[in-house]
């Protein structure tokens, strides 16, 4: 059974009434319909957000399960599609909603570590949220108030906390490994994986080219240096997904496209900040071609890693963010058109060709070698499908500022919290166990009475 949110239920009344249904069409040679499309793409993924409704939280999805679908990260992801959404069309339509979305999620230190998600937090989670404000940044969004804190300056604070000692390896053949999770309580703390050190990879390159800053880029450098060491980037340019500590040699071979896709575009930055350089030209072209062989049979996207048997909620929104990163790709180093440009636009064919699901006719499913819809909407469905109708717009669209060629949002080098990771405890006294004991006691007591009521039955 299709599962229908409330928004596009009561959009689909609407329609109804003007007896208007239909798949989705798009004339991809004409960049008008595409952005026509893109608006129909974004208005229906914006049906599974209910952030701007009282009683919900802003920023979110609605999640984590078993309360919706929704880890937090992937509000993160969706704002950032929503900003390349409005710089590839010029729909401005949802800034206030991007904006209240962003900055509800930045947290007391003002460094996307929400005090809700801080326990389960991963530090490729935050560094989704750190992107999107990158891309805030590049994309010249409205800067928040003077009161509130400014997108560069989020992108800073998460790139300074990730490069703090606390989240890295200390020694051995993964030192300085980036961990995925950013707690040692959490599952996945002793694994170093491709997307969290491609997140801060990703932040590091914008950001030395947004601030001409070398020491971004010497960052940039030795977390690619590192992943490739570990043969996370194989000599052929596969990319796979990571390996445990201690010795970081226990790869799983497993290929997401996003993971790939990040450090593409991550190179792109870099190649266009160094004016071309060779080695950067030689790491994009071998990716791009891996990438076309491993992530679109047949010109399609597929996510080879799961889409033969089952995946999750997460993995149903990585064809998105690899179509899109894929189109910065061509802004920042145009000889990639050439090559990129035809294999996204068979892709995003299939992609619009099998959104005819849903309330209103034309919701989107995942699997798109097919060309039929699948029966099962989401949100990642929806970005899937708007990243690609995005990606061919994105090579004719203004470049990414930087804060010399029209970037207004002020930075702040020492941003972040400069608490340490691990949290650290005040001394116990002899009046705190004294305390201690007399609120057991009673906790004792009070749960004796409640066990006597339940058994009166």
């Amino acid at each position: 059974m299709v599962r229908v949110p409330n928004k596009p239920l009561l959009a689909a009344l609407a329609l109804a009434v003007d007896g208007v249904y239909g798949a989705l069409v798009a004339d991809l040679d004409d960049p008008a319909s595409i952005k026509q499309a893109a608006a129909q793409v974004a208005e229906d993924l914006l049906s599974f957000y209910r952030g701007d409704e009282p009683g919900w939280v802003p920023g979110i999805l609605p999640g984590p399960p078993p309360d919706g679908d929704y880890y937090w990260w992937q509000g993160g992801a969706l704002w950032g599609t929503m900003l390349d959404y409005r710089h590839h069309t010029g729909d401005n339509t949802y800034d206030p909603i991007v904006l209240q979305a962003m900055i509800h999620q930045v947290g007391p230190n003002e460094d996307f570590m929400p005090p809700n998600w801080t326990a389960s937090m991963g530090n490729d989670d935050q560094g989704f949220w750190g992107m999107s404000a990158m891309l805030a940044t590049e994309v010249g969004f409205t800067d928040p108030g003077d009161d509130e804190p400014q997108w560069l300056a989020l992108a800073q604070a998460v790139f300074n906390e990730q490069t703090h000692e606390d989240r890295r390896v200390a020694s051995g053949r993964c030192e300085w490994g980036l961990r995925w999770q950013v707690y040692p309580s959490n599952t996945g703390y002793n694994y170093i994986n491709t997307i969290a050190n491609a997140c801060y990879f990703n932040i590091a390159a914008r950001l030395a080219r947004y601030t001409d800053n070398q020491t971004y880029a010497d960052y940039a450098v030795r977390t690619w240096d590192l992943v490739k060491d570990l043969g996370y980037i194989s000599d052929d340019w596969d990319v796979y997904d990571g390996a445990h500590l201690p010795y970081c040699n226990d790869t799983n071979r497993a290929q997401f496209s996003y993971n790939a896709a990040m450090l593409l575009q991550g190179a792109a930055y870099l190649y266009n900040y160094t004016n071309g350089a060779e080695e950067w030209k030689v790491r994009i072209d071998g990716l791009i071609d891996r990438m076309i062989e491993v992530f679109f049979p047949g010109g399609v996207a597929y996510e080879p890693s799961c889409e033969g048997a089952k995946c999750n909620t997460d993995m149903k929104s990585f064809k998105g963010y690899m179509h899109r990163w894929m189109g910065n790709t061509m802004q920042l180093v145009p000889h990639t058109r050439e090559k990129i440009y035809p294999v996204l636009k068979t892709s995003v064919a299939n992609a619009v060709k099998q959104c005819s699901g849903g309330p209103n006719g034309r919701f989107c499913g995942f699997h798109w070698t097919t060309g039929v819809f699948d029966g099962e909407i989401g949100a990642g469905q929806q970005m899937n499908v708007l990243g690609a109708l995005l990606s061919l717009l994105a090579p004719d669209s203004a470049p990414p500022l930087t804060n010399a060629t029209g970037g207004t949002s002020r930075g702040d080098v020492n941003a972040g919290s400069d608490e340490p990771v691990l949290p650290t405890f005040a001394t116990v006294t002899v009046a705190d166990r004294a305390g201690a004991g007399i609120l057991t006691a009673l906790l004792i007591a009070g749960s004796l009475s409640a066990f006597a009521w339940m058994s009166i039955d």
